[in-house]
């Protein structure tokens, strides 16, 4: 039986690069056809699933209106008190003896891939809303994005966002610093995946520390290196989704002028339409009731022969071909008027939905935004020279393992 490692740590909540909305450096776009997307839903919607009748409760029971909460999804947003939503990443091995372009990178697939479609059974607490497994890096890893919920609480609103409750709901009591609800919760979902592995062949190699040998302040300096070069790749990521997603907003505000444009010309054309229909009633009204379109009487001396083809006939016949071309334009208008409001309807719609994803693509670009004023401060801590000198390392080391790479496959191929 083969050991592996097991990882399970706290990701960054990348939702665009974790379904591969734009790809970072590191990603194999030659192997992204074998990532699995077990879901990707819109987390505003989820909110509003789990928490809309809890809101509504809630709100039922304030006396003053300041107390109210118009939208959830909003108050958690921009609260400081709780995480709009959680992200873990799992992963066994790594890219030296699990790498996805090996037969154990198929295995770790496998692996993962039972692993989680268990997890929202094991953990109803957490609603799972996008979860990704990724085949297209150096490791086969998981990434699952979830809002933790508590049922039944006494504070606040009955159903509402909370991890650490969730986790207490589920039996995980945090205790000391270390044996937090999250650590105990991690290493329970650990030891699921380290039985799943046992079924393949797997054992979990548990690894001990190598940095017993380092001073404190050479360790730290070791693990801010990491954050660094860490910070540095996520903020070019952060750059580029920011440009792209400003420029995806400006064609969207395009494309809703342009729609927009198309609605007030539907409009102006329903307007005329109703006003021909009208035109065509008032004629209608006009035949029934002027007296040129009326039955004369008939003369004293006029027989009845006369009588019908010299008044009686002419009229009708007018008449009919009047009615006739009316009922004809009549339908032929209200045939144009339904498929009006039908098209109006429809871009009503589409500027709708449109107006939503351009609100969610801003809200996004403020997440965005964010993460790199966190990187300015780091930047700003240790100073521009410094954050040179790490970069510069880390390109070292790339360029190293590019040429071991190269030269193993050269020995390969001798």
């Amino acid at each position: 039986m083969i050991q592996r490692s097991i990882s399970g740590m706290v990701g960054k909540g990348s939702l665009t690069h974790n379904r591969r909305a734009f790809k970072a450096k590191n990603v194999k776009e030659d192997y992204t056809q074998y990532n699995i997307e077990y879901c990707n839903e819109n987390i505003e919607c989820v909110y509003h699933e789990l928490f809309n009748e809890a809101q509504e409760r809630y709100n039922a029971k304030q006396t003053r209106s300041d107390r109210r909460i118009d939208n959830y999804y909003d108050k958690i947003r921009t609260g400081k008190q709780e995480k709009l939503f959680h992200e873990v990443i799992f992963q066994i091995g790594n890219k030296e003896d699990m790498n996805t372009q090996s037969e154990y990178g198929e295995l770790a697939k496998k692996i993962l891939d039972k692993f989680m479609k268990g997890f929202q059974k094991r953990n109803p607490n957490l609603r799972v809303f996008a979860a990704h497994l990724h085949m297209d890096e150096e490791t086969p890893h998981l990434h699952i994005d979830f809002v933790p919920f508590v049922t039944g609480s006494k504070r606040g609103m009955d159903t509402r966002v909370s991890l650490k409750q969730a986790l207490a709901e589920q039996g995980f009591q945090g205790g000391t610093k270390r044996e937090t609800e999250w650590n105990q919760w991690i290493t329970a979902e650990k030891q699921e995946l380290s039985e799943i592995m046992e079924q393949y062949g797997v054992a979990w190699k548990h690894l001990g520390t190598n940095r017993k040998h380092l001073d404190v302040l050479e360790f730290k300096k070791q693990e801010r290196e990491k954050e660094v070069v860490e910070l540095t790749t996520q903020k070019k990521e952060m750059d580029q989704v920011v440009q792209e997603m400003q420029e995806t907003i400006m064609d969207k505000t395009e494309e809703i002028k342009s729609l927009q444009g198309k609605k007030e010309k539907m409009e102006k054309e329903l307007l005329k339409l109703t006003s021909n229909k009208k035109i065509v009633e008032k004629n209608i009204s006009m035949i029934r009731e002027d007296e040129a379109w009326q039955l004369p009487e008939a003369a004293v001396w006029m027989t009845a022969k006369n009588y019908r083809e010299k008044k009686a006939v002419p009229l009708i016949e007018k008449i009919k071909e009047t009615l006739v071309s009316a009922l004809i334009e009549n339908v032929r208008l209200n045939g144009l008027l339904d498929k009006m409001k039908k098209r109006n309807e429809y871009l009503q719609k589409q500027v709708q939905h449109l107006d939503q994803h351009l609100e969610q693509m801003k809200k996004e670009n403020v997440d965005f935004r964010k993460e790199i004023v966190m990187f300015h401060q780091i930047k700003s801590e240790l100073g521009e020279e410094e954050i040179k000198r790490i970069v510069e390392s880390q390109k070292e080391r790339e360029v190293l393992e590019m040429v071991k790479i190269s030269q193993k496959k050269r020995d390969i191929t001798l």
